[in-house]
């Protein structure tokens, strides 16, 4: 495994524990507000709003540059096979499409945060 592909694993690793952390502790800074219509309503302070806002950004970012790196060494690979015997593409394919779930995965994380701030 090259230096670049650790330095992606590593941080796609530390931007998922980043966000999963700031998800959590951003929780117990959640107030209860009074509705206008007799209920309570769940506010979200200012410092959690933008510690959350912070963390959708680097699962985003961070996985998005992982995604990247990972699929300009699959491709690259995947090309050299396909040279060499046509009949691997399919299972090259899948390759690259399992490289492009990493950006996936932190898109849906940055969401769920976003969700949670209300």
């Amino acid at each position: 495994m090259s230096p670049r592909s650790k330095i992606a694993i590593a941080l796609t690793l530390f931007t998922g524990l980043l966000a999963t952390a700031l998800l959590f502790l951003g929780g117990p800074a959640l107030a209860l507000a009074s509705d206008p219509m007799g209920g309570s309503v769940a506010r979200s302070t200012g410092d959690a709003v933008g510690l959350g806002y912070i963390a959708a950004a680097l699962a985003t970012g961070l996985s998005s540059l992982g995604a990247g790196l990972a699929v300009a060494h699959v491709g690259a690979a995947a090309i050299g096979a396909i040279t060499e015997k046509p009949e691997l593409l399919g299972r090259m394919l899948i390759l690259v499409g399992l490289a492009e779930g990493i950006a996936i995965y932190g898109l849906i994380v940055s969401i769920l945060i976003l969700n949670r701030l209300g």
